[in-house]
C-alpha cells in the first residue's frame, strides 16, 4: 500500500478561476490593465469595510507600499512582533528604518500591547500589527496607545483574510492594512497582495507610488519617484473567482478546524491556538504547540516522525530578533523577548486546506497521539 503524502497547503482552484483567466487572455489584457482588477479591488474593499483597496503583486510589495505611503524614512524605528514572517521587518529594512522587537501575547500570540510603550523612543513612528496565524491583534489596545504617541499603526493581515475583531473585519482597523494571496493562502492568486484603507490622500499617494510615480491626471508625467508595483490583470481574474466562493471556503476551513480541536483537544502536551473571546479567527493553518516534558517529544521530533508518515508540517516562524540580519541591534537594545521563542521552538502548524479530507485528519490526530510517549 501506497504510503500517503499529505501536504501543509494545497490551493482550491475549483471554482471560475480557469473560466476568468481565459476570459482576461483572450482580452488581451493580461497586464496591470483589466476588468477584473477592478472588479477585485471594489469587492475586496467591501469584505475589509474599507473604502478602498490597492492591489499589488505580492504581500510583501503591499508592505512596503504601506511604508512608503505613511512617509516612513531613514533613521525612523517601527515597532514589530519578532513572532512574525521576515517580511514584516524586511520593509522596514527597505525604507532605512529600524524594525523594533516586541514580545507577544500568549493569550493571542500577536504582538502584546503591554510591551509597547517600553519600546518606544524618540524615533519611532509606528506599529505593524500582524494579526498571527488568523488571529487578530488587540487593535483596540494598540490604536489607542498608538494615539496617545502620535504613531500610526498597520495591520499585517497576511493570515488574517476574514477574520474579524469585535465585530469587525480585519483590513479596516487601522491607518491602513497589508495582505497577501500567497499560493497557501485563504484567498489565492500564486502571487498577489493587496492594501485596504479609507484615507482618500493616502490612497492617491499609494495608487501614485504603485505606477512609477506617475500622474493619475496626467500621462507620462512623473512627480516622485514610483515604483512598479502593480497586479496584473490575470491575478486579479483567479482572486475574483476565490471571492465569489468565499462563504464556501470559509465554512470548508472552520468544519476542518472544528474536526482537529475535536480529535487533538485532551491530547496531553499538545496545546491548541488561543481564541479570544472579541475574536474570530481566520481558518488559515492549524496550529498547535508541543510541550516536550507533558508529550515526550519535542516539537522537532514530532515533525519527523509525521514527516515519516507522508504527513508534511510546518513550525513557526524562528523569532525575528535572532536572525543574522536584526539580531545584533536586538541586543544592543537588550531585547527579551520569551514568550516569542517559547511559541516559535515548539509551535507547528498542520495540513490545512479547502479540500482536505476529513480521513486525513483523522489519519494525522491518531499519528499524533501515536507518537506520544
Amino acid at each position: 500500500m501506497a504510503k500517503r503524502s499529505i501536504p501543509v497547503a494545497a490551493a482550491d482552484l475549483g471554482g471560475n478561476e480557469e473560466q476568468y483567466v481565459v476570459d482576461a487572455i483572450r482580452s488581451t489584457w493580461i497586464s496591470s490593465t483589466g476588468v477584473y482588477i477592478g472588479r477585485f479591488e471594489s469587492e475586496f474593499a467591501k469584505l475589509c469595510g474599507t473604502r478602498a483597496a490597492i492591489g499589488v503583486c505580492n504581500g510583501t510589495v503591499a508592505l512596503h507600499l504601506a511604508l512608503l505611503g505613511l512617509d516612513v524614512r531613514p533613521g525612523d524605528e517601527v515597532l514589530v512582533p519578532s513572532l512574525t514572517y521576515i517580511a514584516t521587518a524586511n520593509a522596514c529594512r527597505y525604507v532605512g528604518a529600524e524594525p523594533v522587537f516586541v514580545d507577544v501575547d500568549p493569550e493571542t500570540w500577536c504582538i502584546d500591547p503591554g510591551k509597547l510603550e517600553p519600546a518606544i523612543t524618540r524615533r519611532t513612528k509606528g506599529i505593524i500589527a500582524v494579526h498571527l496565524y488568523g488571529h487578530p491583534a488587540d487593535m483596540d489596545a494598540i490604536c489607542y496607545l498608538a494615539g496617545v504617541h502620535g504613531l500610526w499603526v498597520a495591520e499585517d493581515a497576511a493570515e488574517s483574510h476574514m477574520a474579524r475583531y469585535r465585530g469587525r473585519p480585519t483590513g479596516g482597523l487601522a491607518q491602513l492594512a497589508t495582505f497577501s494571496f500567497y499560493g497557501n493562502k485563504i484567498f489565492t492568486c500564486g502571487e498577489g497582495g493587496a492594501l485596504t484603507l479609507s484615507d482618500p490622500q493616502l490612497e492617491l499617494r499609494l495608487r501614485t507610488l504603485r505606477g512609477q510615480g506617475m500622474d493619475p491626471a496626467r500621462r507620462y508625467y512623473f512627480p516622485v519617484t514610483g515604483y512598479n508595483f502593480r497586479m496584473t490583470n490575470i491575478q486579479s481574474a483567479i482572486l475574483c473567482a476565490q471571492l465569489e466562493r468565499r462563504e464556501q471556503i470559509l465554512a470548508k476551513r472552520r468544519k476542518i478546524f472544528s474536526a482537529y480541536r475535536e480529535r487533538l483537544e485532551g491530547i496531553s502536551g499538545i496545546g491548541l491556538q488561543p481564541n479570544a473571546g472579541w475574536a474570530e479567527a481566520a481558518p488559515w493553518l492549524f496550529s498547535i504547540v508541543v510541550d516536550e516534558k507533558s508529550f515526550g517529544r519535542t516539537r522537532d521530533e514530532l515533525a519527523s516522525l509525521l514527516a515519516e508518515e507522508g504527513i508534511e508540517t510546518r513550525p513557526f516562524f524562528l523569532p525575528l530578533h535572532l536572525q543574522p540580519p536584526f539580531r545584533q541591534q536586538s541586543v544592543e537594545r537588550g531585547e527579551r523577548l520569551p514568550h516569542t521563542e517559547y511559541l516559535a521552538s515548539r509551535g507547528l502548524n498542520l495540513p490545512t486546506y479547502n479540500t482536505l479530507p476529513e480521513e486525513d485528519i483523522e489519519f494525522i490526530a491518531d499519528r499524533i497521539r501515536a507518537q506520544r510517549r
